[in-house]
């Protein structure tokens, strides 16, 4: 606890996200649904042949860019074994923030292209829409209501809400 608090007494080094890195199974038919069908632009990509320790390997990392400059990462790596898999929301999901229009267009763009489309789901301050994308990720479009009143964050103490989660799972676990 007083870690956290010195933490927000001090100035934030953090700035923000700059990418998250996932893996694919092809680089190729990632970019189509990313650039294609979301419209994020692909900025930047390249090959890794060495890591930095010398060891050989064969990696292509590709970016696209979202409207604040951070990006979504993807690495193509065929000699590496991964497990894909068709991810659960609750497991790993990609939430990506839009506007209302474009959540509606999204939705009738995801449908009209066959890509498995799930919504539109009212969480009271947002609605959503899912698509999968080709790797299996869960990708959630969330636009911001107009008619909410107050913002996206809840008005609670997190640490309470964080222990009565501990507690109740604790007393959960001994039954």
């Amino acid at each position: 606890m007083g870690i956290r608090v010195r933490c927000q007494k001090e100035k934030m080094l953090i700035k923000g996200l700059h990418h998250n890195a996932y893996r694919c199974r092809d680089s190729e038919e990632t970019r189509k649904f990313y650039e294609d069908f979301l419209g994020l632009k692909l900025t930047n990509a390249f090959e890794i042949e060495a890591t930095q320790t010398g060891r050989k390997t064969n990696v292509l990392h590709s970016f696209y860019e979202m409207g604040d400059g951070s990006s979504l990462a993807f690495f193509e790596a065929p000699d590496r074994p991964f497990e894909f898999k068709k991810q659960h929301d609750f497991d790993l999901h990609i939430a990506l923030e839009v506007s209302p229009d474009f959540l509606l267009s999204m939705f009738d763009k995801g449908k009209k292209e066959g890509i498995e489309t799930r919504g539109i789901s009212d969480h009271g301050f947002i609605d959503s829409i899912y698509f999968r994308d080709p790797n299996g990720y869960v990708i959630e479009l969330t636009a911001k209501k107009t008619d909410f009143k107050g913002d996206d964050k809840i008005e609670n103490n997190p640490e309470t809400v964080l222990s009565h989660w501990q507690n109740k799972k604790t007393m959960r676990t001994r039954l």
